[in-house]
């Protein structure tokens, strides 16, 4: 069955880096567009970036531009986030997902999902 695995999260102190990964299996990776979503508590899921499946685009949630980027390297199938300058608002439960089309920012044309890796940052 298809598995999205996260990793990478933990404490951050405000103004620091930090880099997710999201390992693929079950799936034939290079077919599907990738990407990242967060939830904070009390709060909905929300998009935060996503990249095609060859990687030949990038899309972005405005509150992260600029700071935070999304790669994938479809032969060792995984899917990163690097997150720099974070914020305290950066804190949340940060998920990879995978989708065969539809629209990159809707939770609901995404497929499969991961379990989610834990982010807090610090102040």
């Amino acid at each position: 069955q298809v598995q999205l695995v996260e990793s990478g999260g933990g404490l951050v102190q405000a103004g620091g880096s930090l880099r997710l990964s999201c390992a693929a299996s079950g799936l034939t990776f290079s077919n599907y567009a990738m990407g990242w979503f967060r939830q904070a508590p009390g709060k909905e899921r929300e998009f935060v970036a996503a990249i095609r499946e060859s990687g030949e685009a990038t899309y972005y949630a405005d509150s992260v531009k600029g700071r935070f980027a999304i790669s994938r390297d479809n032969a060792a199938n995984k899917v990163s986030l690097r997150m720099n300058s974070v914020t305290p608002e950066d804190t949340a439960v940060y998920y990879c997902a995978a989708r065969r089309g539809g629209t990159y920012y809707w939770t609901s044309t995404y497929d499969y999902w991961g379990q989610g890796t834990q982010v807090t940052v610090s102040s």
